[in-house]
């Protein structure tokens, strides 16, 4: 269950989400997706890679060079697209590296 984040001077909502599950991808330059799909409850992914890449959302997903880029060492936030179906694969741009994955709800 979610519970609201308050500021403890003046009470005002702070937007928070609590921490879920953490996959790994190992970008290479094959595509490769997380091991598992997201969480029902999972409605939002917090996503850093050590190294540039392309990501992609999709059931079954293949990321290619045409996906969205991913610089390295960025934390982005995404909506999952269809939580407890959706999974995210990834490519590398120029180097490998990792590709951390860490569901919220």
């Amino acid at each position: 269950m979610t519970v609201a984040a308050r500021d403890s001077v003046r009470e005002d909502l702070i937007q928070a989400l609590e921490l879920g599950t953490v996959q790994t991808i190992s970008v290479a330059s094959s595509s490769a997706a997380t091991g598992s799909a997201m969480a029902s409850g999972s409605r939002v992914v917090r996503v850093v890679s050590t190294t540039d890449c392309h990501i992609i959302f999709a059931a079954s997903p293949t990321a290619t060079t045409s996906s969205t880029y991913l610089p390295a060492n960025q934390v982005e936030y995404f909506k999952v697209p269809v939580p407890g179906t959706s999974k995210l694969a990834a490519i590398r741009a120029n180097a490998d590296g990792t590709l951390f994955v860490t569901e919220m709800a």
